[in-house]
């Protein structure tokens, strides 16, 4: 269960004031005392009652004098640096009240702008009943909202440009090898030139496969000119492919 938020107001009733000033006390003076212990930091409390004849203090009067000595030794602009009475801490209040009020009316007119921009998009044209302000205030939500679409677009396409292209493998590289590798030898031009023609017979079979041999286009297909190659390197050709 919550608890009730209470109202800082002064309590007329004697009985739960009294109350109210044992409960709060006894609070204030643990809140020091874990403030001081948890943080390493010197602190003291000073309390002045009706209902009690001497104040209470803590840690304890001598505590409350060092605390207060030193506090004495520092500068008089150092002391009332953040130092405040009640008029000075309802006039903070106030502007902070001021600014959030001012910041809620802004949120509260974007959302009212986005509705009726939306409610044109529907309709497909601006109804001629809309204000001057309104209308301003609508020109320059849009303007807004094509800003952060144009920031969008610049993040995005920087991020495609700056992937690594991916390229596919390059044949000719491949090629070049097996031609170092056969260069002054007949030996070695020999064993390129049939490495070649086998690529062209599984090309062409693979083509073929693709095709269907009962389709039209299987028949039209014409064996690569290898036969010259394998002459050269003492292969018979294939009957198939005459």
């Amino acid at each position: 269960m919550t608890r009730k938020k209470v109202k800082l107001a002064f309590i007329a009733n004697d009985s739960a004031r009294k109350a109210t000033f044992k409960k709060r006390k006894k609070g204030l003076m643990k809140k020091v005392s874990e403030l001081s212990t948890l943080c390493g930091i010197d602190a003291c409390a000073i309390v002045y009652s009706s209902y009690d004849p001497q104040p209470e203090v803590w840690p304890s009067p001598m505590g409350v004098q060092r605390v207060l000595s030193k506090f004495r030794r520092m500068p008089e602009l150092e002391q009332s640096k953040k130092m405040v009475n009640q008029e000075s801490f309802l006039r903070q209040r106030i502007m902070k009240a001021k600014d959030q009020l001012k910041k809620q009316r802004k949120d509260n007119r974007e959302k009212e702008m986005t509705q009726l921009m939306f409610q044109y998009l529907s309709a497909g044209k601006i109804m001629h009943n809309i204000s001057m302000v309104d209308l301003n205030d609508l020109a320059w939500l849009i303007d807004q909202n094509l800003k952060d679409i144009n920031r969008r677009i610049e993040v995005l396409t920087k991020n495609v440009q700056s992937q690594p292209q991916i390229a596919a493998p390059v044949v000719t590289d491949v090629v070049a090898k097996v031609e170092d590798n056969g260069q002054g030898s007949q030996h070695g031009q020999q064993g390129f030139d049939i490495n070649v023609d086998l690529m062209q017979k599984q090309n062409w079979f693979m083509n073929l496969m693709n095709n269907g041999s009962g389709g039209g286009g299987a028949g039209n297909e014409a064996m690569p000119f290898v036969g010259d190659v394998n002459q050269q390197n003492g292969f018979w050709p294939n009957p198939f492919f005459h």
